[in-house]
Protein backbone atom coordinates (compact mmCIF):
# COMPACT_ATOMS: atom_id res chain seq x y z
CA UNK A 1 0.00 0.00 0.00
CA UNK A 2 1.17 3.56 -0.57
CA UNK A 3 0.13 6.43 1.53
CA UNK A 4 -1.02 9.92 0.04
CA UNK A 5 -1.23 13.36 2.20
CA UNK A 6 -4.29 15.68 1.40
CA UNK A 7 -4.25 19.26 1.86
CA UNK A 8 -7.40 19.37 3.21
CA UNK A 9 -9.18 22.95 4.62
CA UNK A 10 -7.91 23.42 8.74
CA UNK A 11 -10.62 22.83 11.01
CA UNK A 12 -12.35 20.58 8.40
CA UNK A 13 -10.56 17.53 8.84
CA UNK A 14 -13.61 15.24 10.19
CA UNK A 15 -15.76 16.32 8.11
CA UNK A 16 -13.31 16.09 4.95
CA UNK A 17 -12.73 12.47 5.86
CA UNK A 18 -16.35 11.74 6.34
CA UNK A 19 -17.52 13.11 2.76
CA UNK A 20 -14.07 10.66 1.60
CA UNK A 21 -15.41 7.62 3.88
CA UNK A 22 -19.05 8.26 2.53
CA UNK A 23 -17.50 8.31 -1.21
CA UNK A 24 -15.39 5.08 -0.96
CA UNK A 25 -18.49 3.18 0.91
CA UNK A 26 -20.43 3.84 -2.13
CA UNK A 27 -18.12 3.33 -5.08
CA UNK A 28 -15.64 0.32 -5.86
CA UNK A 29 -12.58 2.13 -4.94
CA UNK A 30 -8.69 1.39 -4.36
CA UNK A 31 -9.04 3.15 -1.10
CA UNK A 32 -7.85 0.98 1.93
CA UNK A 33 -8.25 3.71 4.40
CA UNK A 34 -8.53 7.00 5.23
CA UNK A 35 -6.70 8.87 8.60
CA UNK A 36 -7.26 11.89 10.49
CA UNK A 37 -3.63 11.92 12.52
CA UNK A 38 -3.49 14.20 15.56
CA UNK A 39 -1.94 17.17 15.53
CA UNK A 40 -1.53 17.67 11.62
CA UNK A 41 -4.22 20.36 11.73
CA UNK A 42 -4.98 20.59 7.44
CA UNK A 43 -3.72 17.21 6.46
CA UNK A 44 -5.89 13.74 6.07
CA UNK A 45 -3.62 10.55 5.22
CA UNK A 46 -5.13 8.41 2.55
CA UNK A 47 -3.98 4.68 1.71
CA UNK A 48 -4.85 3.70 -1.63
CA UNK A 49 -3.69 1.08 -4.33
CA UNK A 50 -2.59 3.75 -6.58
CA UNK A 51 -2.06 7.42 -6.61
CA UNK A 52 -5.01 7.42 -9.32
CA UNK A 53 -7.09 5.88 -6.90
CA UNK A 54 -6.32 8.86 -4.50
CA UNK A 55 -6.94 11.66 -6.99
CA UNK A 56 -10.31 10.12 -8.47
CA UNK A 57 -11.13 10.35 -4.40
CA UNK A 58 -10.46 13.77 -3.98
CA UNK A 59 -11.19 15.31 -7.41
CA UNK A 60 -14.26 17.64 -6.88
CA UNK A 61 -14.56 17.34 -3.02
CA UNK A 62 -15.22 20.14 -0.56
CA UNK A 63 -12.91 21.30 1.49
CA UNK A 64 -10.00 19.39 -0.47
CA UNK A 65 -6.70 21.64 -1.53
CA UNK A 66 -4.78 18.74 -2.84
CA UNK A 67 -2.05 16.25 -2.60
CA UNK A 68 1.25 16.05 -2.40
CA UNK A 69 3.08 14.73 -4.94
CA UNK A 70 4.92 12.24 -3.39
CA UNK A 71 3.66 9.31 -1.56
CA UNK A 72 4.90 8.17 1.82
CA UNK A 73 5.79 4.90 2.51
CA UNK A 74 4.62 2.89 5.93
CA UNK A 75 8.37 3.81 7.08
CA UNK A 76 8.22 7.05 6.34
CA UNK A 77 4.39 7.21 8.07
CA UNK A 78 5.53 5.83 11.32
CA UNK A 79 8.04 9.11 11.49
CA UNK A 80 5.18 11.65 10.62
CA UNK A 81 2.80 9.94 13.00
CA UNK A 82 5.91 9.77 15.96
CA UNK A 83 6.93 13.41 15.71
CA UNK A 84 3.09 14.59 15.75
CA UNK A 85 3.17 12.62 19.32
CA UNK A 86 6.01 13.71 20.62
CA UNK A 87 3.80 16.51 21.80
CA UNK A 88 1.83 14.37 24.39
CA UNK A 89 4.79 13.52 26.51
CA UNK A 90 5.05 17.26 28.12
CA UNK A 91 2.92 16.87 31.75
CA UNK A 92 1.61 19.93 34.03
CA UNK A 93 4.73 20.98 36.34
CA UNK A 94 7.53 19.76 33.84
CA UNK A 95 10.39 22.41 32.72
CA UNK A 96 11.03 23.03 29.70
CA UNK A 97 13.10 24.87 27.30
CA UNK A 98 11.80 26.48 23.73
CA UNK A 99 14.19 25.48 20.81
CA UNK A 100 12.08 27.66 18.62
CA UNK A 101 9.58 31.07 18.59
CA UNK A 102 9.81 34.23 20.42
CA UNK A 103 11.27 32.39 23.61
CA UNK A 104 14.02 30.62 21.88
CA UNK A 105 16.74 29.41 24.65
CA UNK A 106 13.90 30.30 27.83
CA UNK A 107 13.63 28.34 30.45
CA UNK A 108 9.39 27.24 31.93
CA UNK A 109 7.41 25.80 34.29
CA UNK A 110 4.37 24.09 32.21
CA UNK A 111 1.15 24.78 33.98
CA UNK A 112 -1.55 23.68 31.52
CA UNK A 113 -1.46 21.87 28.52
CA UNK A 114 -4.79 22.13 26.03
CA UNK A 115 -3.65 18.43 23.71
CA UNK A 116 -6.31 19.36 21.46
CA UNK A 117 -4.92 23.20 19.92
CA UNK A 118 -1.67 21.21 20.94
CA UNK A 119 -0.94 23.92 23.41
CA UNK A 120 0.98 24.87 26.25
CA UNK A 121 0.68 27.71 29.17
CA UNK A 122 3.84 27.71 30.74
CA UNK A 123 5.18 30.29 33.30
CA UNK A 124 9.17 31.71 32.04
CA UNK A 125 11.79 30.78 34.52
CA UNK A 126 14.51 33.75 35.56
CA UNK A 127 11.88 37.02 34.80
CA UNK A 128 11.23 39.25 37.08
CA UNK A 129 7.72 38.91 37.06
CA UNK A 130 6.23 35.14 36.24
CA UNK A 131 3.40 35.52 33.82
CA UNK A 132 1.43 32.79 32.00
CA UNK A 133 2.49 32.39 28.42
CA UNK A 134 0.49 30.14 25.93
CA UNK A 135 2.06 28.65 22.75
CA UNK A 136 2.27 25.45 20.66
CA UNK A 137 3.88 22.53 22.02
CA UNK A 138 5.83 21.24 19.39
CA UNK A 139 8.44 24.63 20.01
CA UNK A 140 9.38 23.13 23.24
CA UNK A 141 11.41 20.10 24.64
CA UNK A 142 11.45 18.88 28.56
CA UNK A 143 14.67 19.50 30.23
CA UNK A 144 13.10 17.90 33.64
CA UNK A 145 10.00 15.71 34.35
CA UNK A 146 8.07 16.61 37.29
CA UNK A 147 8.42 14.79 40.32
CA UNK A 148 5.63 12.02 40.35
CA UNK A 149 4.65 11.64 44.25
Amino acid sequence: MVYFIVRVTASQEKITADILQNKVSKGNTDIHSIIMPFGMRGYLIVEAASEIACRDLILNEPHVKGMLAKPLDEADLDKVLASKQSTQEISVSDTIEFFAGPFKGYKAKVIKIDSGKDEITVELMDVAVPIPVTTKANMARIIQKAEKG
